[in-house]
C-alpha cells in the first residue's frame, strides 16, 4: 500500500450508520463526557510551531534507554503478567493467552519515518517477538496507538481485535478481515474468551489521523479476567469520569495510566503525572503503572520527568506503583519493579 495508505479511512456505510446511533456522536462527530478543548483558546499556534521545530535536548535521554530481553511466550501460568514496551504499548499475559495494547513497533509515531523517531534503546521488541496474540486492543486512533506498519505485520497472527467505535475503517482499509473486529462504544461490554471480559469505558481526549477529527471514539478498557481487574488507560485529561468507573467496576489490581506528553497549553487531553496518580486512587487501583512516556517525544518536558514525577507524587499520596525497564515483567501481586533505571546513565554493558 502507498503512504496514504497509513492515513486509514473516515467510517461510512453501515460502520457509519452504527456510530450515528451512538449517544456519544452528536453535530457530526464524537463528543468528550464533558466540554474538552484540544488546545486552549488562548495558545499561540505561532509559539507551539516554534517550539515543536526547537525542542530542547532533554526530550529525548542522551543515552540508549536500558531493557530486558524476555521470552513473552514463558509468562503469566499462575498469575497475569505484564510487559511493558515503552510509551503505551504493552502485553498482558495469563494461562497462554496474550493481549497486546496499542504496539508500536515500527520505530516512529507517525506515518512518516522522519517524525516522532524512539529514543535509542526501546526497540529491542517487534512483532517477531509475538507468535500469537490472542486479543489486540486498540483504545484509539492516534499514530503513537494504532501503528499501520505493525499492524500489518501482527495481522496474520491475531485472533481477535477490540477496538473503539469507529475505528474497524482504518482497519478494514488494510486488509484486516472484518470478522476479527469488535468495535466498543462506551460501557458495552463482550465476553471475548471464557472468564475474559472487557468493557470500554470514557476517556477525555479525541481522535483523527487527519485534519476531520472525532470520527472514531477513544476509550479506556476494563480487563476482568477471573479473578483480576486490570484499566487499560489509553489517553485522557484528568476528570470526573475515574472516580465514576471505579465506583462501577473497580476496585483494580492495576491501573496503567498516561504520565507523559502532557502540556500547559492541551492541559485536558493528557494527564499531568500528579494528576494521573490522583486518577489511580479514583479507580481505586492498589498499584499505579505509569504509560506514554520512555519512549516518543511528543511534549516539551525532559524525557524522564514524568517517571520522576509520578514517583514523588505516588510516595506523597502513599500509593504503590511500578515502572519497570521496558521488557521487564510485572507480575501481580508477585513483582512490581520500580528501581529507578530513569535516574542514571546505564553501565555499557546494561
Amino acid at each position: 500500500m502507498s503512504l496514504l495508505a497509513a492515513f486509514g479511512s473516515l467510517p461510512s456505510g453501515k460502520r457509519l450508520e452504527q456510530i450515528k446511533q451512538s449517544p456519544n456522536y452528536r453535530d457530526g462527530s464524537f463528543q468528550n463526557p464533558v466540554p474538552t478543548e484540544v488546545t486552549l483558546k488562548e495558545a499561540s499556534l505561532i509559539k507551539l510551531l516554534f517550539h515543536t521545530m526547537n525542542k530542547p535536548a532533554s526530550v529525548r535521554p542522551p543515552f540508549p534507554l536500558p531493557s530486558v530481553k524476555t521470552d513473552l511466550a514463558a509468562l503469566g501460568d499462575e498469575r497475569p503478567a505484564i510487559v511493558w514496551f515503552g510509551h503505551s504499548s504493552y502485553m498482558i499475559r495469563f494461562k497462554g493467552k496474550t493481549i497486546l495494547v496499542d504496539p508500536v513497533f515500527s520505530g516512529n509515531a507517525s506515518p512518516v519515518s522522519f517524525i516522532a523517531k524512539a529514543f535509542a534503546g526501546t526497540d529491542v521488541y517487534d512483532t517477531e517477538d509475538f507468535v500469537k496474540v490472542d486479543i489486540l486492543v486498540i483504545t484509539h486512533d492516534h499514530y503513537d496507538h494504532l501503528d499501520y506498519k505493525t499492524v500489518i505485520k501482527l495481522a496474520p497472527k491475531v485472533e481477535k481485535i477490540c477496538t473503539s467505535l469507529g475505528v474497524g475503517a482504518h482497519l478494514e482499509r488494510w486488509g484486516i478481515d472484518p470478522g476479527k473486529i469488535t468495535e466498543f462504544d462506551w460501557f458495552d461490554s463482550a465476553a471475548v474468551f471464557p472468564e475474559v471480559t472487557l468493557t470500554a469505558v470514557p476517556g477525555r481526549h479525541f481522535s483523527g489521523r487527519g485534519i476531520k477529527r472525532g470520527q472514531s471514539l477513544w476509550s479506556a478498557f476494563v480487563l476482568k479476567w477471573e479473578r483480576w481487574s486490570l484499566f487499560i488507560g489509553g489517553d485522557s485529561g484528568y476528570g470526573d469520569h475515574f472516580k465514576a468507573i471505579g465506583a462501577r467496576f473497580g476496585p483494580f489490581d492495576i491501573a496503567m495510566l498516561e504520565t507523559g506528553q502532557y502540556n500547559k497549553d492541551w492541559p485536558y487531553i493528557h494527564m499531568h503525572p500528579q494528576e494521573a496518580v490522583q486518577a489511580a486512587l479514583d479507580l481505586q487501583a492498589k498499584v499505579l503503572m505509569p504509560v506514554h512516556w520512555g519512549k516518543f517525544d511528543l511534549a516539551f518536558h525532559p524525557w524522564d520527568e514524568p517517571a520522576k514525577l509520578t514517583e514523588a507524587a505516588a510516595n506523597e499520596k502513599k500509593l504503590r506503583f511500578t515502572m519497570p525497564l521496558i521488557g521487564e515483567p510485572v507480575i501481580l501481586d508477585l513483582t512490581y519493579p520500580a528501581s529507578g533505571w530513569w535516574r542514571e546513565k546505564p553501565h555499557q554493558d546494561a
